[in-house]
């Protein structure tokens, strides 16, 4: 699994090559901004073919430093470059000033002020590409203070977008994002997208940066590219517990069943449907629980529902749960191993399963009802949860579950490291005792160990459609059919979260839940399981 590394982790690589005199500062430099012009001639080959105009905004730190770097490259290329430097190139870094130096002697550097880039896409049309070098990794204050600017570069990433000039190159981040939290510092919460720099292109360095796959980061990076700068092999010198990882292929167990076994050596799981015209959501996760390769699947149905129910299955199984006696009575078949409450079950019908289907000791996926269920009394809930749990709050449920956590996490960002959705997500997995995992388009899956990991669907993973109904429902089948086969809890949610990304990007548009379990089999096919 690929490290997601914070801006102190990736220092703490670079200065641990540095001691052990394998490589000076100014070389990685030099590297990160050979990487920059590599990304933007393979991005844009027509870059690559002839002399174009630029602009580079440099800051005060590195960043500027690499900015710096390209610049002459450019230079050396052929390209026409303007140089701008926001700050006091005497209190430039020592490496960030030897490439101010190198600059000066190719070309001049003006002071990138508030009005500074006023107009100048309509005044420089043949300006091709404008390089974002003012902040990096480092930023730990709010960037306001070229508001104009920011607005300016915005319009040209919209406009390049449509075939407009010039094209934004952003390294390492946008200017003004927290690299640990990935949210754009000083303001609300609220995605501010009409004024912060926004990129076409975003090349970093040795590894992606946790920002890269959280928040608005990656709206704000438009594609991410990640260069090797030569440190490949030194590992993160951070303990274990504060690794995050990226989740990926490589990253779970075979999924393929092996032969001469039975259908019970897969696991049987036990959905817990709603009353009467409230069985569709435990239908979908039911469904989903079979399709990733559960032995067995069945509804948990009051007695109002088993005609519908029973008149919509097949392969699924149907059992009546009336009430907390009922539930009992079907989880003496000690062959039941996985359950899953909460999909379309009705707040109070969860409420009054959770306490006997969590004391059977068996794995449990507690989903949507379940987990707004205990809104006013989470703590209730927490009394009873134990180490096979899986929690799978989107933001409104997790807002309710752990309402001092959302908070701290939707503040508004004043300074940086600001708190993230992985910290949020470590903190919550904490309190409950089990894993979490925090739904959305950068979901967090974390365990009270203080593990770790990110399912990213953005850049090339990204998956719009699964924001349609009952998607969640399919997710929460694919956890519990995946600890019915005997998965961990934290290896669960991180393969079903891959699996269901997969599953729509294979579909595509047009996709609804239904369409997620019988997208399934294609993907595991493609995966090689057997």
């Amino acid at each position: 699994m690929n490290e997601l590394l914070t801006a102190a982790q990736m220092r703490a690589i670079e200065q641990a090559a540095i001691e052990s005199g394998e490589v000076t500062g100014l070389e990685l430099m030099e590297r990160a901004g050979r990487g920059v012009v590599e990304a933007v001639f393979e991005e844009w080959p027509d870059l690559a073919k002839a002399p174009h105009k630029a602009v580079v905004l440099c800051g005060p730190g590195n960043n500027g430093g690499d900015g710096f770097v390209v610049a002459r490259l450019l230079k050396e290329w052929g390209w026409e470059v303007e140089v701008f430097l926001y700050g006091d190139p005497a209190k430039l870094p020592p490496d960030a000033k030897v490439n101010y130096e190198r600059w000066r002697a190719l070309g001049a550097v003006k002071q990138l002020t508030d009005s500074a880039m006023d107009g100048y896409g309509e005044d420089n049309p043949d300006c091709m590409l404008a390089i974002d070098a003012i902040f990096g990794t480092g930023l730990s204050r709010p960037f306001l203070d070229l508001g104009r600017v920011q607005m300016e570069m915005n319009r040209w990433q919209a406009a390049s977008k449509m075939g407009g000039m010039p094209r934004v190159v952003a390294i390492d981040l946008p200017s003004g994002i927290c690299s640990d939290s990935g949210r754009y510092l000083g303001l609300d919460g609220e995605t501010p997208f009409d004024t912060s720099v926004m990129a076409n292109l975003t090349v970093s360095f040795h590894s992606d940066k946790l920002a890269h796959r959280l928040a608005d980061c990656p709206v704000g990076c438009g594609k991410l590219v990640v260069k090797s700068i030569g440190l490949e092999g030194g590992g993160c010198p951070a303990v274990p517990g504060d690794v995050v990882g990226l989740v990926e292929r490589a990253s779970f167990q075979d999924l393929g069943k092996p032969a001469q076994t039975h259908k019970y050596s897969h696991g049987h799981a036990l959905i817990l449907s709603g009353g009467a015209g409230r069985t569709g959501a435990a239908r979908l996760a039911a469904r989903g629980a079979l399709r990733i390769g559960a032995g067995l699947v069945t509804l948990g149905v009051p007695g109002a529902a088993q005609m519908e129910v029973a008149s919509q299955i097949t392969a699924l199984m149907l059992r009546r749960v009336e009430d907390a006696a009922g539930l009992a009575q079907v989880l003496e078949d000690a062959r039941i191993n996985a359950l899953c409450l909460g999909p379309g079950m009705g707040l109070t019908r969860a409420q009054d399963l959770a306490a006997m289907a969590l004391s059977a000791g068996r794995a449990v996926v507690l989903d949507a009802d379940a987990l707004s269920a205990f809104e006013d009394e989470p703590a209730a809930l927490f009394a009873l949860l134990h180490d096979k749990c899986v929690l799978t709050p989107h933001a409104g449920e997790f807002a309710r579950l752990f309402p001092d956590i959302d908070a701290k996490l939707n503040a508004a960002t004043t300074k940086g490291p600001a708190y993230s959705k992985v910290d949020a997500t470590r903190a919550a997995a904490a309190r409950a005792g089990c894993a979490v995992l925090f739904k959305g388009p950068d979901t967090v899956i974390a365990a009270p160990d203080g593990r770790c990991s990110v399912n990213s669907a953005h850049y090339e993973r990204a998956a719009p459609w699964l924001a349609t109904a009952g998607a969640g429902d399919v997710l929460a089948g694919f956890i519990t059919g995946l600890l019915a086969r005997g998965f961990a809890p934290m290896q669960a949610a991180e393969t079903a979260a891959w699996l269901h990304v997969e599953c729509a990007r294979g579909f595509g548009p047009g996709l609804i839940a239904e369409d997620l379990p019988e997208a399934l089999p294609k993907v595991l096919h493609g995966l090689g399981a057997a």
